[in-house]
């Protein structure tokens, strides 16, 4: 069909627009409540304002940026009370997800978050910490979407999407880091085990533990 392969590429392009843009976020390149700079972001990227500015509104819309009057688009900044609320939701639903997929996921789906458990580990090793980190949200939407609920994949999926940078500055430093595989380590047996009751409290402990790894950051 005439055009089909421009509309690949362009959709292409908005892909890779839209995740280099969000790492730019997540790693703190673009740092909470920074002013994007369309034509500065556009020359580091090599692009040009119009395909850029639809990753903007698709960010916007993630809640990753503001677009806010008479300052334009502005990577978003959440105080400690909005983060402590939204991971105390965000708990609550994993959880829930956790008893669920121990007694309706298969020993395929169970099987595919061992596997993307063992490449986090492999990325934990190489020190390859943005890698590692992808992998790591993978898990906590994996083990939802084994819970076969619709409505709770689509709330925290939301709720992930604007935790983004939190999460990921939670990993900051070996001791943190460290920690962090531990505690998952504990989710994987659990789930393996089918303990629905013992993967909902590791869960619980492990997100009461990613609070307390980014409380100080967000209050500086």
């Amino acid at each position: 069909m005439p055009g089909t392969p421009n509309r690949i590429e362009r959709q292409s392009l908005h892909d890779a627009i839209l995740s280099r843009l969000r790492d730019m976020i997540i790693e703190g390149e673009l740092p909470p409540g920074t002013r994007i700079n369309e034509g500065q972001v556009g020359a580091h990227l090599g692009v040009s304002r119009t395909p850029l500015r639809e990753a903007i509104k698709f960010l916007a819309s993630e809640g990753l940026i503001e677009l806010v009057p008479s300052r334009g688009a502005v990577v978003k900044k959440f105080t400690a009370k909005e983060v402590r609320d939204m991971i105390d939701v965000l708990s609550n639903l994993e959880q829930l997800a956790a008893r669920r997929a121990c007694i309706c996921a298969t020993d395929e789906g169970i099987a595919g978050i061992r596997a993307l458990h063992d490449r986090m580990l492999d990325r934990y090793r190489e020190g390859d910490r943005m890698a590692y980190y992808r992998l790591n949200q993978d898990i906590h939407t994996a083990t939802v979407t084994l819970s076969d609920n619709a409505a709770l994949s689509d709330v925290h999926a939301l709720l992930q999407t604007r935790l983004k940078r939190i999460r990921f500055i939670g990993h900051e430093g070996p001791e943190k880091w460290a920690n962090a595989v531990a505690e998952h380590e504990d989710m994987m047996a659990a789930l393996e085990a089918r303990d629905g009751d013992r993967l909902a409290a590791v869960i619980g402990q492990h997100l009461e533990q990613a609070w307390q790894r980014v409380k100080e950051a967000l209050q500086e």
